[in-house]
């Protein structure tokens, strides 16, 4: 695992992250999304991280979600926010790095 801002980030060659169907209740109806162990925990932590409860975080991803399942959806969610932490970093280190 490596830090990325606020979050742990699996990194390495063999990363093996079973595919799990978990059933969830969203805006009182039940479904199932089918994701990868290690978005599932990449979730949760950005969930922790913004003081939400995961429920309330996959809400937000289904009611903004455009054309992907929600499985998709939060997939791509999970790994827009690491990009967005890797600009970040990336940005800040040419800051000091220009000094």
């Amino acid at each position: 695992m490596e830090e990325l801002g606020n979050f742990r980030v699996p990194v390495g060659r063999g990363m093996k992250s079973k595919v799990r169907h978990r059933s969830i209740t969203i805006r009182h109806r039940r479904t199932s999304v089918c994701v990868e162990d290690a978005f599932w925990n990449c979730l949760k932590e950005i969930a922790e991280s913004r003081k939400q409860l995961v429920k309330d975080l996959i809400e937000e991803i289904d009611r903004d979600r455009q054309f992907a399942n929600l499985s998709s959806a939060i997939r791509l969610f999970v790994l827009q926010v690491y990009k967005d932490e890797f600009d970040r970093r990336k940005s800040e280190e040419s800051k000091i790095a220009a000094q």
